[in-house]
C-alpha cells in the first residue's frame, strides 16, 4: 500500500482520475458500475504503470531510452510517458496487434518491431530482444507497474467503499494484481475476480489445476487480454490476491461492448468490455459490482461491425 500511495502522487500529472459510473441497464443481475480507464489520455490504464516505472527509475537507466513488449496499450502508455518526460521509446509487438494501436504508437513517437506471437511472448519471459537496449519496462510484472495499476484500486474504494465485487480483465495479471493489492489492504472482504474470454483463458485453467497452466490460445477481436499461459512469476500473486477467473464467450463480449456504447455512450475495446460481459452474465453476483473498463482502443472497422450486431 505504501508503494501504491507513492505511485498515486508520482503519476498525478500523467494519469487522470477516471470516473466510476453506473451502467444504464435496468434489468441487470447486479448494480453494475464501470471504472472508465478508457478515458485516460491514451485510452487505457497502462499510462499509470508506465508513468510510475519511469518516475521511479534512476535517470542513468533512461539515458538510452525505454522499450517494452506490448500488443498495443502498454506500448502507448510507455510511448506517451516517454514523450512527456523526454525519452526515446521502442516496442516489440506481436503480429496480430491491431492497426489502431500501431498507428497510435507511431503518433506518439514510438518505433516498433513486429514479430510472430510466440517470439513476442518469449520476450515477456526472457526480457530480452536482440537489438533493443535501454530501460526495459515489463508490461506485467515490474513492481512499479503493479503499484501504478494499484492506484485504480484506491480510486474505486474511495468512490464506492461498499463495493462487493470487482471484476478485472486479465492479460498478464499486472492490472488485476495491482488493483487487488490495494483492495485487499483496504477491505479483504471484497471479492476480486479476473475475467477472460473462453478462447484465451489460462487463469481459469490454472485455478482449476492449482498451478500455472498452458492453454490452446485462440486470438479474437479481444486482443488486449489473453495469452497461452500465466507467467510463472505472476502465478503466486494471482493465487494469493484473486478469488478466481470468470469467463465469457467472444459473442457475449461483443454484446456487452455494444450495450455499453448504446446505453452509456462509452467506447470500450474487447478487453475492456469483458468485465461488463461477466457482470451482465450474473457470474459476479447480485451486489455492487465494479467492472474495470481497461481500454477503448479498437479498430473503427471492428467497432462498426459490433455496433451493427456482428462479431468481427
Amino acid at each position: 500500500m505504501e508503494d501504491i500511495r507513492a505511485a498515486q502522487s508520482l503519476i498525478a500529472d500523467l494519469a487522470i482520475r477516471t470516473p466510476l459510473v453506473r451502467l444504464n441497464v435496468d434489468d441487470a443481475p447486479a448494480e453494475i458500475y464501470l471504472k472508465l480507464e478508457n478515458l485516460q489520455p491514451i485510452n487505457s490504464f497502462k499510462i499509470r504503470g508506465a508513468g510510475n516505472a519511469m518516475r521511479q527509475a534512476d535517470p542513468g537507466q533512461l539515458a538510452k531510452g525505454v522499450w517494452t513488449a506490448s500488443a498495443g496499450n502498454m506500448a502507448q502508455g510507455v510511448a506517451w510517458c516517454a514523450r512527456q518526460l523526454g525519452h526515446k521509446c521502442r516496442v516489440v509487438v506481436p503480429d496480430h496487434a491491431p492497426q489502431a494501436k500501431l498507428d497510435a504508437m507511431a503518433r506518439l513517437g514510438a518505433k516498433y518491431v513486429k514479430v510472430p506471437f510466440a517470439e513476442w511472448f518469449e520476450v515477456l519471459q526472457t526480457r530480452h530482444f536482440d537489438g533493443m537496449d535501454g530501460f526495459f519496462i515489463h508490461p506485467v510484472s515490474n513492481p512499479h507497474v503493479l503499484a501504478g495499476n494499484g492506484t485504480i484500486g484506491l480510486e474505486i474504494y474511495e468512490d464506492l467503499p461498499d463495493v462487493d465485487v470487482v471484476v478485472i480483465p486479465f492479460g498478464g495479471g499486472g492490472l488485476s494484481c495491482g488493483i487487488a493489492s490495494a483492495l485487499r489492504a483496504l477491505n479483504p472482504d471484497i471479492k476480486i475476480y479476473a475475467c477472460e474470454v473462453e478462447t484465451a483463458a489460462p487463469v481459469a485453467a490454472s485455478f482449476r489445476a492449482g498451478r500455472a497452466m498452458k492453454i490452446d490460445y485462440q486470438p479474437s477481436f479481444v486482443d488486449g487480454i489473453g495469452s497461452p499461459m500465466v507467467l510463472e512469476e505472476m502465478w503466486p500473486l494471482v493465487q494469493q490476491l484473486l478469488d478466481g477467473s470468470l469467463t465469457v464467450s467472444v459473442d457475449e463480449t461483443a454484446k456487452a461492448l455494444r450495450l455499453i456504447a448504446e446505453r452509456n455512450r462509452v467506447i470500450a475495446e474487447g478487453a475492456g468490455a469483458v468485465s461488463a460481459a461477466v457482470a451482465l452474465s450474473g457470474q459476479a453476483g447480485t451486489g455492487k459490482v465494479v467492472c474495470v473498463v481497461s481500454g477503448g482502443n479498437i479498430d473503427t472497422e471492428k467497432l462498426t461491425a459490433i455496433l451493427q450486431g456482428d462479431v468481427p
